[in-house]
Formats: C-alpha cells, sequence, structure tokens
C-alpha cells in the first residue's frame, strides 16, 4: 500500500481523507510558492532591463551591447544544470528544507548587488567582469530551487491532486515576472524615463531585499518533507544520487526522456511566450518599453489562472498530452500570431516590409552568422556591417550573391549604398578609427534611406491596437500555462523519492536553462543572418516539434504513479 503524506505524517494512518488537504499542506504550498516567487523576479527583472544594463555595463554599437546583455542573461540560465547536481544532491541526502535556505540566500545576496554594482565608466572591465558572476552564482541557486519546490509541495499533496496543488508554484514564475513588471513600472512612472535610464533601473533590485527577508522568514518556519522524513527515519536515503540518478542506465534513460521529450519543448515554448515576445515588441517592433511591459503584464495576468486550470485538468486525463499538445499548437501557429503583432503593434513598419523591399548584394562567404557565446567578436566584412545595421533597424531583407570578393551594397527602392571591408584596432576587439567613420557615415545614408522609404524609428503608440496586441499576447502566454503548469508533477513522478531532487533537476534545468534560456540571443543571431524579422522563430518551433514526436513515441504517462516509493 502507498504511503501517502498524511499517513506518514499520523503514523502510517490515514489521518484525512485523499480529497482533504491539512493546514500543514497549506502553509507548505504557499511558503514554496511565495519563496520562488522572489527566484524569478529577479530573472525576469534582468530579461526586461536588458537594454538599459547594456548601455551600463557593456561598450560597443547597439547590436553587440545588446548581444552582450543577453549573452551575461543566458550565463545565469548555462550554470543552472551545475546548481540543479550541487543542491539536487544535497536534498536528497540532507533534506528539502536546508536546501532551500541555501539557495535563497544566495540569489537574493546576488541580485541586491546588482542593485549596487557600479557602471563601466565607473570602474572599467570589472563591472561586466561582477555582473556575469553574480548571474552565475544566482543561475547555480535557482538550478537547486525549483526541483526542491516542486518535489517538496508534490510530497505533501493529496492523492490525485499532485497536479493541482504543484501549479500554484507554476503561477510563481508568471507572477515573478509580473511582479517584476509592476516595480519597473512605478519606478519608471514616478522619476520619469531619464532618470530611469540613468539610475533609476537600480531601484527594483534594491527592492528586492525586502522579498528576500519575507522569503527566509517564511522558509525557517517549514518542516521538512513527510517523504524524506520517513524516508531518512527508515535508513533509506542515498548516499551517492549522483551515480543514482545518472549512471545507472534504467534512471538515465528516463532523464534523457524528461528532457527531449518534455522540458526541452515545454522551455522554448514559454521562453517565447514570456520572454521573447517582449524583446520582439521593443527591440523589433520598437514599441515604448513601458507599453510593452503594460500589455505584457496585462496578458499575463489574464493567463495566469490556467496554469492552476491545466494543472488540475492533468490530475483528470493525464499530464502528457496536455504538455505535448501545447508545445504543438505553438509551433503551427508562431509564425501567424507573431505576424499579427507586427499588424497590430507597428503598422507603419508592416508597411514598409511589404512596399519597400531592400536588398543586399553580396559575396556569399563573406555573410556570417553573427553569434557566438562570448560576444566579444567582430564582424568586419561588407556584408556583416550591411546586414547588423539593418536587423538592428528592424529591416527585413533579401540577399542576393554577388562575384567573389566583390563588395557588399544595400539596395533600397532605386538607390544603392556601397558597405566596406573594416579594419580592426591593434587590440583585434573593436574596429580602428577610419573604420568607425565610414561605419558611422554608412547608417547614417542607409539610415535615412530607410527613413524615407517609411521603415519607423520607432512604434507610434497611437497605431497600435492595444486590445489585439494583448489579446495576442494572451493566447503565446496560454501556450505556457498549457505546457508549464502539469510539468512539475510529471517530473515528480518520473522518479522514486530517495533520488528525485537530484535527478527531475537535471533535465528540468539543461532544458529550461540551454534551450530555453539562450532562445532570445539565437533567434537574434538567426534574424541578423536571414534577414527575416521572424526567422528566430524556428528555433522555438523546430525544438517544440522534436520533442511532440520524442514524448508521443517514448514518455509514458505518470499521473497514476506511486510517488512515495523510495526505490
Amino acid at each position: 500500500m502507498a504511503i501517502t503524506p498524511g499517513m506518514a505524517a499520523n503514523g502510517g494512518k490515514a489521518a484525512r481523507t485523499t480529497a482533504g488537504i491539512t493546514k500543514e499542506e497549506r502553509k507548505v504550498i504557499f511558503a514554496s510558492s511565495l519563496g520562488t516567487v522572489f527566484e524569478w523576479y529577479d530573472f525576469y527583472l534582468y530579461g526586461s532591463l536588458a537594454a538599459i544594463i547594456a548601455k551600463q555595463f557593456f561598450v560597443g554599437d547597439p547590436t553587440t551591447t545588446f548581444i552582450f546583455a543577453l549573452l551575461a542573461f543566458a550565463a545565469g540560465f548555462i550554470v543552472r544544470p551545475f546548481g540543479a547536481l550541487v543542491f539536487g544532491r544535497l536534498g536528497d541526502m540532507i533534506g528539502r528544507k536546508y536546501t532551500f535556505l541555501i539557495t535563497i540566500l544566495i540569489m537574493g545576496a546576488s541580485t541586491f548587488i546588482v542593485g549596487l554594482l557600479p557602471s563601466y565608466a565607473s570602474i572599467g572591465i570589472a563591472a561586466p567582469i561582477i555582473l556575469v558572476s553574480l548571474r552565475i552564482l544566482q543561475g547555480l541557486a535557482l538550478g537547486g530551487e525549483y526541483g526542491g519546490a516542486a518535489t517538496y509541495v508534490a510530497e505533501h499533496a493529496p492523492e490525485g491532486k499532485r497536479g493541482f496543488f504543484t501549479s500554484w508554484i507554476q503561477t510563481t514564475a508568471t507572477l515573478g515576472l509580473f511582479l517584476s513588471l509592476l516595480v519597473i513600472l512605478g519606478t519608471r512612472t514616478a522619476m520619469g524615463e531619464e532618470q530611469f535610464q540613468a539610475w533609476g533601473w537600480r531601484v527594483p533590485f534594491l527592492v528586492s531585499v525586502l522579498l528576500l527577508g519575507v522569503s527566509v522568514w517564511i522558509r525557517l518556519s517549514m518542516n521538512e518533507s513527510p517523504a524524506f522524513a520517513k524516508m531518512k527515519a527508515e535508513g533509506k536515503t542515498s548516499k551517492a544520487p549522483l551515480s543514482e540518478a545518472f549512471l545507472k542506465p534504467k534512471n538515465a534513460k528516463i532523464v534523457v526522456l524528461a528532457l527531449i521529450g518534455l522540458t526541452m519543448g515545454q522551455a522554448v515554448v514559454w521562453y517565447t511566450g514570456q520572454f521573447y515576445a517582449l524583446f520582439f515588441l521593443t527591440q523589433t517592433l520598437k514599441v515604448d518599453g513601458a507599453l510593452a511591459n503594460i500589455m505584457i503584464a496585462m496578458s499575463l495576468l489574464l493567463a495566469t489562472p490556467f496554469f492552476i486550470f491545466f494543472g488540475s485538468l492533468s490530475d483528470k486525463i493525464g499530464r502528457k498530452y496536455i504538455i505535448l499538445g501545447g508545445c504543438l499548437i505553438a509551433a503551427l501557429t508562431y509564425f501567424p500570431i507573431f505576424g499579427a503583432l507586427t499588424h497590430y503593434a507597428n503598422p507603419a513598419l508592416e508597411t514598409a516590409l511589404k512596399n519597400s523591399p531592400v536588398v543586399v548584394v553580396a559575396d556569399p562567404e563573406t555573410c556570417h552568422f553573427q553569434f557566438n557565446l562570448t560576444g566579444t567578436k567582430k564582424f568586419p566584412s561588407s556584408c556583416d556591417i550591411a546586414t547588423g545595421f539593418l536587423t538592428a533597424s528592424s529591416v527585413s531583407y533579401t540577399r542576393v550573391d554577388a562575384p567573389a570578393g566583390s563588395v557588399a551594397h544595400v539596395k533600397i527602392g532605386d538607390k544603392e549604398y556601397t558597405s566596406f571591408n573594416a579594419n580592426m584596432d591593434t587590440a583585434g576587439l573593436n574596429f580602428d578609427a577610419d573604420s568607425k567613420t565610414k561605419e558611422g557615415a554608412l547608417k547614417k545614408e542607409v539610415g535615412g534611406a530607410i527613413k524615407a522609404a517609411g521603415y519607423p524609428a520607432k512604434a507610434d503608440s497611437e497605431q497600435i491596437n492595444k486590445p489585439m496586441v494583448v489579446a495576442l499576447l494572451f493566447l503565446l502566454v496560454l501556450y505556457v500555462t498549457m505546457v508549464y503548469g502539469p510539468i512539475a508533477a510529471m517530473l515528480v513522478e518520473m522518479f522514486p523519492t530517495r533520488i528525485r531532487y537530484t535527478s527531475m533537476s537535471l533535465p528540468y534545468h539543461i532544458g529550461n536553462g540551454w534551450f530555453g534560456g539562450l532562445l532570445p540571443t539565437t533567434a537574434f543571431a538567426l534574424v541578423a543572418y536571414k534577414g527575416d524579422i521572424y526567422y528566430g522563430l524556428w528555433y522555438p518551433i523546430v525544438i517544440a516539434l522534436i520533442t511532440v514526436v520524442i514524448g508521443t513515441l517514448f514518455v509514458k504517462e505518470t499521473k497514476d504513479n506511486d510517488i512515495y516509493a523510495a526505490d
């Protein structure tokens, strides 16, 4: 007979019916969810302020500094699987509660320090180095957070309601974003855009210390998971969670399937709906940042209850096909949805894209994929200089091959503008003075031509159909609720108690940290390479479809699994 939380807490006798919920369980759900709100508040805060942070801590042209900022953001996600290994091992060996306290303190201190960190103009290269180091610390802490929260709540939840109870944790990611947007908007409104750009952006980071205090206080009052406490009392805890989780073929196979057949697709749908949508609005469609944040916040407010809806629904019909269904629908509809966002958010840009085609004529050997993990590489070829500027200006273009060795030129209507091959400075990190002068002149000429062709410098707020934009953003977040609402319960149910924290954390954080976290940077580089503002969507579409195929064929439904079995 399976041991339920109520039975474990009452000497093996049922303390309530499976439909009930104790006061302690309500406290566990609330405490875990509230603590996780803080964790995600920071990551969304940085994502929302990426454009400002780029100016504060990095040097170079707007395209380069923005990629730098996105890579610093991605650094925190890249290390999350390593945090999952470190804290997952601790959680399976010494317990869930104490691991919570460690992760929250690391995360909180790192967030607060970002608000105090001097800019590049003040301390030079030390500023971006410290910033990236803080992002790494935050990523490590978050790597240990999610698996613990999901495991902790699931091990307290009544039978048949794990999807419902763990779905409350899933709302915290969106609530963290919503809270960060509210703080940003309030600060921006109170001090004005000029002051916010100069120093006011620091306020949301500094305010996070209040959330840290509340989270630590609540977590100190929590008890250990009854399933873990019972297993520990019986001497069945794992002495080597990592080797048990990843070196035993049976469990290692489940870990791989959890990654490819679930979390990989879930991650790209999530980040497309809540991160790339914001980047697309502000960077590609040139919508005012404050207005974009308001519309994103409204869509989140409308969609958040659906995390609970789909989590609860998964208790009744199963989790697998809700998650895979969300991935499939998203993959099939991303192109029309983002096309509609352009239509309703920046109709002038849509008109210019249709009526004023731009052509880049270049030797194909000089046109490169403008992305690298360090973000330090400059692309000096005439093709890359031209296409990089056009991408930053939200101008789609077609590329026509030219003879080998020829210098690229840009055709706008009946006019042509010749690019140039740049020379690097002595440090090899940037263009030399003469090339910078040529670059400035080319940007001025081409910039004037694309403006004359009808390409707007920014979206006209009076022309934005705000209800339709919010409706489209709501639809994107609705997909997120489908894939994310049931995922915690399903991952918990896939693995035995003794190695659950370790086993579920790694595939979750590789999926979300690597495949999801790198989405904005990868999509941005894809757009620059192809010359199509929608081309970056191929990344989440392909990943989501791979998950649909693998998940359908090889992942088993889990809702009726016994999660209190130690092995």
